[in-house]
This record gives structure tokens, C-alpha cells and sequence, in this order.
């Protein structure tokens, strides 16, 4: 799967900054968009796949090898041969399962249950919402607009202000039009067509004051 920083090129970035920018220009909100390449590590997905490969492994073992009606001997092996060649061909074939699960994101969506993925997609986006200091603005005004790619879901997450000002519904409301966007065009486009649609709600609810700083950086967050 390609990384958050291979998937958005500099021009992109530039177009989802200068989004950022033209929005806060007429708004005290401070917006940071993120995209991150995953939200989890999901080792239970490879775990699964390893276990699924290994029990294939095993019963390509028998019946390729099957074992003789007389003395205990399967195929010219002893007992313990037997043995020790099954739990060998079980090892190896997990670890492979693992390692193909690792490498082929494919696999991990298909044994990941949808709503594990979006739990963590929220954690990771409410982590986002305090590391990157968007809760810590001085007239609690942030909003986190998030992105998961290998989950290929999104969360909004509006502070203080723009909720009361603005509503519960309306990083709701966002996140639909994000997650919508994001099945047509590419990952920035989608960015841009969010902010672009929330800036004249920012800039009635929360205008722009005299001696307004910019505290966070108009920037696309790339997390690999």
C-alpha cells in the first residue's frame, strides 16, 4: 500500500495549504487537515491469515503424504518425522500468512471487522486532535479534518466553538461530504472541496478579529 506521503504530491499539498490559508483569512478557526497512511497496526488480521495458511499447509501435508495402514509409517517417516513435518510446514506457512497480510493491505481490510477499523480511525483521530494542538487554541476553535488511507475512512473533529456555534451536526455534516468526495476525485481535491464548503460557515460563525494570530500551520499533515 502506497505511504500518506506518496500518495499526495507537493502540488497537491500546496493546493490543500493555500486552501487552508483562504479559508482562515475570513475565520478565526484554525483548520489542520491529516492524512495518515493507517490508523492501526491490526495484528490480528495477519494472525488470522497466518492461521488460515497454516492450516492449508497442514492438510497439503496429508494428503500428499498419506500415511501407510502398517507400523505407524506414513510415507517412509517415523512418527516424530511425521510430527515435526507437520509442525514445520504449520510454522512456515503462518509466517508466510503473516507476511502477506503485512505486505497486501487487501488482506488485512478482508479479516478486519469494519467497526474495529473505525474505532481505531476515531482514536487515532482524537490522539490527532490534542498532539497536533488543535483542542489548544485560544478561542477553541480548531478543526481536524482526517483522513485514514489503508481503512479508507475520515474523521471530523470541530472544538469548543465551532460545535456551539456551528452545531454537533455540522463536522457531521463535513465528514459526509469528505467521505463522498473522496470515492470521485483524489485525496486533495476532496480536501480542498471541504474547507472550501466550510469556510463561509467558519467566517459568519467565528469571523475574523482584530489582532487574530495564526497559531497552527496552514499545512497538509502527511503521517507514514
Amino acid at each position: 500500500m502506497r505511504k500518506a506521503s506518496e500518495s499526495v504530491s507537493t502540488e497537491q499539498r500546496e493546493r490543500v495549504a493555500a486552501a487552508v490559508s483562504a479559508a482562515e483569512q475570513n475565520s478565526v478557526c484554525e483548520i489542520v487537515p491529516v492524512v495518515a497512511t493507517a490508523s492501526g497496526r491490526y495484528d490480528r488480521a495477519e494472525d488470522i491469515v497466518g492461521l488460515w495458511c497454516a492450516m492449508l499447509g497442514a492438510t497439503a501435508i496429508f494428503l500428499t503424504l498419506p500415511g501407510s495402514a502398517d507400523f505407524g509409517h506414513w510415507g517412509g517417516l517415523t512418527v516424530w518425522a511425521q510430527v515435526l513435518l507437520l509442525f514445520a510446514t504449520m510454522a512456515v506457512c503462518f509466517l508466510i500468512g503473516a507476511v502477506l497480510a503485512d505486505r497486501f493491505h487487501g488482506l488485512r481490510l478482508l479479516f478486519t471487522a469494519r467497526q474495529q477499523m473505525q474505532e481505531e480511525v476515531n482514536l487515532r483521530a482524537r490522539e490527532l486532535f490534542f498532539d497536533r494542538r488543535v483542542h489548544h487554541t485560544d478561542g477553541a476553535s480548531g478543526l481536524l479534518i482526517f483522513v485514514s488511507l489503508h481503512e479508507r475512512m475520515a474523521v471530523v473533529l470541530g472544538d469548543r466553538s465551532v460545535v456551539e456555534k456551528l452545531g454537533e451536526e455540522f463536522p457531521k455534516e463535513l465528514c459526509d461530504r469528505l467521505t463522498a468526495a473522496l470515492r470521485k476525485v483524489d485525496i486533495s481535491t476532496a480536501i480542498c472541496d471541504t474547507i472550501n464548503h466550510a469556510a463561509p460557515s467558519l467566517a459568519s460563525a467565528l469571523p475574523r478579529t482584530e489582532g487574530d494570530v495564526n497559531e497552527l500551520p496552514d499545512a497538509l499533515v502527511l503521517l507514514d
